[in-house]
């Protein structure tokens, strides 16, 4: 059994999450807690259909730990079975809606779950192998032959909170990584590692009547980093059951929303609608960046039209080291994820796993006070993940390449296995990348090694064009070449109506090498 113990950060959690969460819907019923769409919940009615979900769960046997998986779009009864299954002592098990019907079969075998809850729109993803698994099946919002009414089920269950038990030491999530291709990798996070998050639920004012607008899914860490505190600090949770840039403006502005979390490709869209500055959007105090970096450009116009203070987060679903840039104290830093946060370490390793100098790029290797667990039932995908420095303690390797700047700020080169090694060199397409999204005519890029017969691989850039857009490919190359080594420059461009992306932003770059290396010799 491999041991994560996170550094003493000076605070212990005394308290859980599922115990908060009671403890202020018995303080202030009457506040609204849940908002979505056009249902409005208070925290009394949120409390009740908590402990439907709890009470319904035992009465069918859960027992302590077991995986609950919830297969959905963001919507009230999402956040209740959420909830509901920590406080029955289960194991949230959220599964991608990215994911293929192949993927999420492994998921499910993986995990073990017990119980499986199904949105009608996913229903096609699971619907040909789960007749064949002993798992209990629940219809969200639909009725089908071998799946309980979800909606029934819960009218029938007792309002009563059945107060469990929660150690911290008890499972809280278990998230997959994998949703494409390979085995998936359930990470593991306890509820010591939750209520440790909850440190910034004070200096982030979500306890102080905060409105927090989702419009990321909640099977990802990103939306629960945002979704949880605001809950803990018995403020308001609002939910977009789907992202709409124009849609979310017109909620800010209608809620007076104060706090949001977002991933960058969310905040360019909002940024790029047209009648943006027409919106009231002044009672907005903190908005949230994280899972990929958030260009400096967008940044900075962010930080000019946008009110409230901008935060942007690097760090992992596993935990680890964890940057913060508060982008309108440090508008100098716009171009890095900011300096370590409080009770962080990161080091920088080579590929034999040497700590790097001061300046230069290496794979960052985190720790921190918030680690998770494991890979569920993965003890070798858990140690191969780990990096130990020269007192034996444990660091997660984060597979980005990074260096430190003068200051201390950290700044993003590329995913290791995104580093293109041409004729023996390594190449970071982030920098490349950075040269052709300065050109005005290119509006999203991503570069690429595709097979080269002279030099193994070499970079080439697919790119969106600006409507209205007039230069050719070759110009467009042609002078992000003139700004690039000679080791870097671009083979070719190849104009792409979009980029294929996560729910959460991040560009599916595998998905774009796969098919210019399917014939390439191995």
């Amino acid at each position: 059994m491999i041991t994560i113990n996170p550094p003493n950060s000076g605070t212990t959690p005394q308290r859980s999450i599922v115990a908060q969460v009671r403890e202020n819907a018995r303080a202030n019923p009457d506040k609204l807690a849940l908002v979505c769409g056009e249902t409005r919940l208070t925290w009394r009615t949120f409390d009740e259909g908590v402990n439907r979900v709890a009470n319904l769960l035992l009465g069918n046997g859960l027992q302590k730990g077991d995986r609950i998986a919830i297969l959905s779009p963001n919507s009230v009864d999402y956040a209740l079975l959420f909830m509901g299954i920590l406080r029955a002592g289960g194991c949230v098990t959220p599964l991608s809606t990215m994911a293929s019907g192949e993927a999420l079969e492994k998921m499910l075998k993986d995990c073990s779950a017990s119980t499986i809850f199904v949105a009608r729109q996913y229903l096609d993803l699971v619907e040909g192998f789960l007749g064949a698994m002993d798992i209990a099946r629940y219809a969200m919002d639909f009725e089908a032959p071998d799946y309980h009414p979800m909606a029934d089920a819960l009218a029938a269950a007792d309002t009563t909170d059945p107060m469990v038990d929660i150690d911290l030491k008890d499972a809280f999530n278990l998230i997959y990584s994998s949703g494409t291709t390979g085995t998936p990798k359930g990470i593991l996070h306890d509820h010591w590692m939750r209520a440790a998050q909850m440190d910034r639920v004070t200096p982030n004012g979500y306890d102080d009547n905060a409105r927090t607008l989702i419009s990321t899914p909640l099977y990802s860490n990103t939306t629960i980093v945002a979704f949880v505190p605001t809950l803990f600090g018995g403020s308001t949770v609002h939910l977009m059951p789907k992202f709409d840039a124009r849609e979310y403006l017109e909620i800010v502005q209608a809620e007076k929303i104060t706090h949001t979390m977002l991933v960058p490709v969310q905040y360019k869209r909002i940024m790029d609608v047209p009648d943006f500055d027409s919106f009231d959007l002044s009672s907005m105090r903190i908005k949230f960046s994280t899972s990929a970096p958030l260009r400096a450009d967008v940044k900075a116009d962010v930080l000019a039209r946008f009110p409230g203070k901008l935060i942007e987060y690097y760090g992992l679903t596993e935990g680890g080291g964890v940057t913060v840039l508060v982008a309108d104290e440090h508008p100098d830093k716009l171009h890095t994820v900011g300096k370590l946060a409080p009770g962080n370490d990161i080091r920088l390793i080579d590929a034999e796993g040497r700590e790097v100098p001061q300046g230069q790029v290496g794979e960052i290797c985190g720790r921190g006070p918030t680690m998770m667990a494991g890979y569920f039932g993965r003890e070798d995908l858990t140690r191969d993940y780990i990096w130990h420095n020269a007192a034996g303690e444990v660091y997660f390797r984060s597979g980005d390449m990074g260096h430190f700047d003068a200051d201390g700020f950290l700044v993003l080169s590329d995913r290791k296995k995104d580093m293109i090694i041409s004729g023996g060199l390594n190449i970071y397409a982030n920098d490349l990348e950075l040269v052709l999204l300065a050109d005005p005519d290119v509006t999203d890029a991503a570069v690429i090694g595709v097979p080269s017969e002279q030099w193994g691989e070499t970079p080439y850039g697919l790119v969106v064009l600006r409507t209205g857009a007039t230069r050719s490919l070759e110009t467009i190359c042609e002078v992000a070449n003139k700004k690039l080594g000679k080791s870097q420059r671009l083979s070719g461009l190849e104009a792409r109506k979009e980029l294929p992306r996560s729910t959460i932003g991040k560009i599916l770059k595998r998905e774009l090498r796969a098919p210019y290396w399917a014939d390439a010799p191995n």
